[in-house]
């Protein structure tokens, strides 16, 4: 079995900064990507970041004039530095991994979600 942990969500004020993390743990072989989700209440989940095992990210939309993504490998835990928050980022952060794991006679790939972590950004 492999777990996400998602921890660093808290209550913000508008113009200021929070760093999520999310720690893999579990039996497993590697990760491949890791990145993080968001759902605010009414909308859809969206993508908010990757970055592969190497350190190669992406951002959808507009999300890199103010978030960064980043992981460490030995830790097996991706993080997510949010500067410059608006009330509009108020949502549930969810972190994903492509997790492989390994039989006798094959690799398995899978991707695998967190229970969210949850940021709120008002004054």
């Amino acid at each position: 079995q492999v777990q996400l942990v998602e921890s660093g969500g808290a209550l913000v004020q508008p113009g200021g900064s929070l760093k999520l993390s999310c720690a893999a743990s579990g039996r497993f072989f590697s990760i491949n990507d890791m990145g993080w989700h968001r759902q605010a209440p009414g909308m859809q989940r969206e993508l908010v970041a990757s970055i592969s095992r190497s350190g190669m990210t992406d951002y959808a939309g507009s999300f890199a004039a103010r978030f960064t993504i980043s992981r460490d490998n030995d830790k097996n835990t991706v993080y997510l530095q949010m500067n410059d928050l608006k009330p509009e980022d108020t949502a549930v952060y969810y972190c994903t991994a492509d997790v492989v794991t390994k039989t006798p006679d094959r690799f398995y790939e899978a991707d695998y979600w967190g229970q969210g972590t949850q940021v709120t950004v008002s004054s």
